[in-house]
């Protein structure tokens, strides 16, 4: 069964993205396709990038790195939650993505995103991002609205329409990540 990290996306205090990454794992809490575990950015005190070498080297200076490696390399597949900030990624997350390289290769994604417009500026701009690390990104997302699922912007409660994106983008990142998991077993037998 694969293992999917349902990752938050901000470590700014006052966030609202813990209480849409909690709502996501509750969401799931059924389902028994998949395990999915929720993973807090801000567990691992990453600071602005500061390893000396490029992630594709993975010779990691810092334990705080070596940590969120091992916990990254665990799963088969990921649900990013996305704020979204300038436009763009929130910065926590991009700095998040930036320390590692490998330990996301070859696995899959969905997106749940949040902000003004839904936050699809930020869910396009990680998309680019996370094929550049080779995950392949689900076409079905989440997208909330900061006027329409956040109550008085902060209290997070989702409007059926909404909410109801969230298992079929499920359904088509389940067999992703199952899939993947054989390129990776596959690719693993050729290198060695």
């Amino acid at each position: 069964m694969p293992r999917i990290a349902v990752v938050t996306g901000s470590t700014r205090p006052g966030r609202v993205n813990n209480s849409v990454a909690d709502w996501v794992i509750a969401e799931l809490a059924e389902r028994s396709d998949a395990v999915f575990e929720l993973v807090d950015i801000n567990d691992f005190n990453l600071p602005l990038l500061d390893e000396p070498a490029p992630a594709a080297y993975q010779s990691y200076q810092n334990e705080r790195t070596k940590a969120w490696s091992a916990k990254v390399a665990a799963f088969d597949g990921f649900i990013f939650v996305a704020n979204e900030y300038n436009h763009t990624v929130g910065p926590a997350l991009t700095n998040a993505l930036s320390f590692l390289n490998a330990e996301f290769n070859n696995k899959a994604a969905g997106i749940v995103s949040y902000g003004s417009m839904g936050g699809v500026r930020s869910a396009e701009h990680l998309r680019n991002i996370l094929a550049e690390l080779q995950v392949a990104v689900v076409r079905n997302q989440v997208m909330f609205s900061l006027f329409t699922d956040f109550e008085n912007f902060s209290d997070f409660k989702p409007t059926e329409q909404n909410a109801g994106t969230l298992a079929p983008m499920v359904d088509q990142l389940v067999p992703w990540a199952k899939g993947f998991a054989s390129v990776r077993s596959e690719a693993a037998v050729a290198a060695a």
